[in-house]
């Protein structure tokens, strides 16, 4: 149990707070930000490996899209040995696995291989996010949770501002020892991967109790902060592992999840493309990649502004309704861009919107359990939100391919969003003190 008589006026509480922080954030964020630029790579790829290979569309989309697969498939055991082994151990394991899969995409050749390689980089990836955000929850109150899990979700976005120009950079590579620049990317940004994987080991810490450069006081009184968050927010009463499959407010976050994610990586995924098809008389890869870093910079800012006024009003629901809202608008819009500046400036309100959602989603989430339960929880709703991974890219590829047009799914995409953000604005009694 939390040392109740830990004497509140001995801690600076702010401090306390921005040095956990400035200790864990950038770190986190580097970690995830590599991890994002190994996983969405392949958009940038595809505007070479598609012709290399003869791929479809249709078969970019299947491929793209079936990382997710291997990643819901294995999202909950992962984050379930995580809960055994420790975090610092695992994430480890889990980067230095990912690192050298990502390097080996190098090496596909066919749909086949293209297909297999996806999967098991989703393998070897499962359990990393879900494993991050249950980390935040062992340093960070919900209060201060929105900001600390924005502040690290800007890496998906700052991951699109560095992946692009990197990725044009690395495709210029064509011809240097035999291999295209495709297969340049994938070996330059995965084997980074594997060192930084290494890395995790002399790095993290698991848990404050184990934290040398907090004092025993500050771990006591954070620890007793924490357990007062839980007990009220009802987390204590949704501890166990089997409470997380009997919670209405876990499949209603992972249906908003599921939304999310579609909308997520037909931008990640196939943006690159919807901006080449937009272009007149051909196109300049290097400036596509330009173009397609102004979403993902707005995002990375308006992330963190969400962030920081659902922690200042310590309201969840109104603003992920908000911002499912504005995606839809963008997605909408997308679907009747004539050119790539209109494009880019619907992209920019879908990204605003989809990126932003991160800090609140999370923190209401992690209001309602706690435990092992919130461990089920989190790779339950990512495990699923890894399905809608793959689902966005397949249909989109696929539609492109019957249609020869993007906008079917774009505005399919567009109504789903809205959806969303509908049921968001039920989710208010979830993020609710408990009484008594």
């Amino acid at each position: 149990m939390p040392n109740e008589t830990v004497p509140q006026t001995t801690i600076n509480e702010r401090a306390l707070y921005r040095r956990i922080t400035w200790r864990l954030i950038p770190y986190l964020f580097l970690l995830y930000i590599v991890a994002y630029v190994d996983r969405v790579n392949v958009g940038f790829a595809a505007l070479d490996m598609k012709r290399q290979l003869n791929f479809s569309d249709t078969v970019y989309g299947t491929g793209a899209g079936i990382f997710f697969i291997g990643y819901a498939l294995f999202d909950l055991p992962s984050n379930l040995v995580m809960q055994r082994v420790g975090t610092r151990l695992w994430i480890a394991r889990i980067m230095i696995t990912w690192g050298a899969v990502a390097a080996c995409m190098s090496f596909i050749h066919s749909p086949g291989s293209f297909y297999a390689m996806r999967f098991l980089l989703g393998v070897a990836e499962a359990g990393f996010v879900p494993g991050m955000l249950l980390y935040l929850t062992y340093w960070f109150p919900s209060q201060e949770r929105a900001r600390a899990v924005s502040r690290f979700m800007t890496a998906t976005s700052l991951a699109g501002v560095v992946g692009g120009p990197l990725s044009s950079a690395l495709l210029k590579l064509d011809g240097i020892a035999g291999l295209h620049g495709w297969q340049w990317l994938f070996l330059a940004e995965g084997v980074p991967t594997v060192l930084l994987g290494f890395s995790v080991l002399f790095v993290l810490r698991d848990g404050p109790a184990r934290a040398e450069w907090l004092s025993t006081e500050e771990q006591q009184w954070l620890a007793n902060e924490l357990e007062k968050d839980r007990a009220l927010y009802g987390a204590t009463k949704h501890h166990n592992f089997s409470d997380a499959f009997r919670l209405p407010a876990v499949w209603l976050m992972a249906a908003i999840y599921v939304t999310i994610q579609i909308g997520v990586y037909i931008v990640n995924l196939w943006m690159p493309l919807i901006l080449d098809s937009l272009s007149r008389g051909g196109s300049d890869i290097g400036l596509i990649a330009r173009f397609a870093t102004v979403p993902y910079l707005l995002a990375a800012i308006f992330t963190v502004v969400i962030g920081w006024s659902s922690d200042r009003w310590n309201e969840r629901s109104g603003h992920l309704a908000g911002c499912m809202a504005l995606a839809a608008a963008g997605f909408a819009w997308a679907a009747i861009a004539g050119n790539i500046a209109v494009a880019i400036l619907a992209f920019s309100l879908v990204a605003i919107g989809l990126w932003s959602t991160m800090g609140p989603f999370w923190a209401l989430m992690t209001r309602t359990v706690a435990g092992t339960a919130a461990a089920a929880a989190v790779a339950i709703i990512t495990t699923l939100g890894g399905f809608g991974g793959f689902l966005g890219p397949y249909v989109t590829g696929r539609l492109r391919d019957a249609t020869q047009s993007f906008a079917g799914g774009l505005y399919a995409m567009a109504a789903l969003a809205l959806l969303a953000a509908l049921l968001s604005l039920t989710t208010r009694r979830f993020g609710a003190p408990q009484k008594g």
